[in-house]
């Protein structure tokens, strides 16, 4: 099939390239022409396990095209897809000029039938508001199609090509036969294509979310109340987990939910109920809690070093807002460095991938290092913020070297309590106790 995208962000050149996998021959379309010129060149533009190799191979066997220009990017195509961002506007809604804005440009060069996807999160209504914005300047046949991505950053290429569902609102036939025929490579091993009335497709995006970001939360509360009661919360997370009506995703407590997707969603979903009425109260409840999670060491910190943070020297382990991705958006790992900085501390960081993007929001402000072990000199503590597996399993006779004290915050709960402790550390993680099994 020929395929368009718009937009080549994280959800569009995953989409793009993984749908080139399969054999259609897909162009993407953006406005940035630096950024086009360098995936024509062979330069992929995020960091996404897998999606390297894909990319490569697409570009190099014609599969996978770049333009800049909408019209040479839409000229055969069967199907478009809009990936385009939506970003949160200053009350919490989804800011949906760029989608928009394409539509009006598809209407201004469409010729003929097409599938006009919305791949991007967007707000219920979404796909009667790109309708309408099409119909202002064409007149002929075309079907939108809410197609709501459900990809986890660092496991993109996996979920794009064995997704657990693939979820379709639309109520045209012609468009559903289009999206079955694209989609049926991916579904072999037999999970489902749901189809349901568009509203429903763009509302699921949303609930899926903040579902997810509720579960995060709430163990998160248990963490808290672990605390004080002077329970562990990695064994009660075992013991609810196994009960497969919770299920044992999303059941690890630590310093709070980042990222693109989980924050924007949230705040999205409770201004949409805000617009016909409705407290979402949970959801209200869960945004509260993660804000103060993610300061959730600060305390500890303070506490231990006598209420006074200035002139103290941080090494700071993990950047991005989860592991295998270079992606720092709301990440909680900011929010430390933040405060740290307000209160007089310094701080020297390391992350795998997301440094250079760290390093343009801060600049010379805090020190970046070349790898783990160096970002620990002359450190008075450890601050661990992101759960990279290459920090599950340190050296810590390296550790102990290089580290001004043998103090570690783990806002991960990467170690076990009672070993690290045994080995003379002041080891503060989120929920646990002393003395008490760890199970990973």
């Amino acid at each position: 099939m020929k395929i368009s995208v718009v937009g080549t962000g994280y959800v569009g050149l995953v989409s793009g390239t993984c749908f080139a996998e399969t054999g259609n021959y897909v162009t993407c379309v953006d406005i940035d022409p630096k950024k086009v010129d360098k995936l024509r060149s062979g330069q992929i533009t995020i960091f996404e396990p897998g999606l390297e190799k894909l990319f490569l191979r697409n570009l190099k066997e014609g599969r996978l095209h770049f333009t800049t220009d909408l019209q040479e990017g839409i000229r055969e195509a069967e199907i478009i897809f809009l990936a385009l961002p939506t970003p949160p506007g200053e009350d919490g809604s989804a800011d949906l000029k760029y989608v928009l804005g394409v539509a009006r440009d598809l209407g201004k060069i469409l010729d003929r039938y097409v599938v006009v996807v919305d791949k991007s999160t967007v707000p219920v209504g979404t796909a009667e508001k790109v309708r309408s914005a099409i119909t202002e300047y064409f007149q002929g046949e075309f079907d939108v199609v809410s197609n709501p991505e459900f990809l986890r950053e660092g496991v993109a290429v996996d979920d794009f090509m064995k997704p657990d569902r693939v979820v379709l609102g639309t109520d045209s036939e012609r468009a559903r036969k289009l999206m079955s025929e694209l989609y049926a490579p991916y579904i072999r091993s037999g999970n489902p294509i749901i189809f349901m009335d568009e509203r429903s497709a763009e509302l699921t995006k949303y609930a899926a979310n903040s579902f997810l970001a509720t579960k995060i939360s709430f163990m998160n509360e248990i963490a808290q109340l672990c605390e004080r009661l002077g329970a562990d919360v990695d064994l009660v997370r075992r013991g609810i987990g196994s009960d497969e009506r919770i299920g044992k995703r999303f059941l690890f407590p630590g310093i709070g939910y980042g990222g693109s997707c989980f924050p924007k969603d949230v705040q999205a979903l409770v201004k949409s109920a805000i617009e016909v009425g409705y407290d979402f109260q949970i959801l209200n409840a869960v945004m509260e809690v993660n804000e103060k999670q993610k300061l959730h060491l600060l305390p500890s910190i303070r506490s231990h070093f006598g209420g006074k943070l200035r002139g103290k020297h941080f090494a700071l382990w993990g950047l991005a807002f989860k592991p295998n991705t270079d992606d720092i958006r709301e990440a909680p790992a900011l929010i430390m460095i933040d405060a740290l900085l307000a209160e007089g501390a310094s701080v020297c960081c390391f992350d795998p991938e997301a440094m250079n993007n760290v390093r343009a929001v801060y600049g010379d402000r805090i020190c970046f290092a070349e790898n783990p072990y160096d970002a620990l000199a002359d450190a008075d503590a450890l601050i661990i913020a992101t759960e990279w597996n290459e920090f599950r399993t340190p050296d810590f006779l390296r550790i102990v070297k290089h580290l001004k004290n043998r103090i570690i915050f783990d806002g991960r709960n990467l170690f076990d309590v009672d070993a690290i402790r045994d080995l003379g550390f002041h080891y503060v993680s989120v929920g646990r106790s002393a003395s008490l099994p760890i199970v990973k």
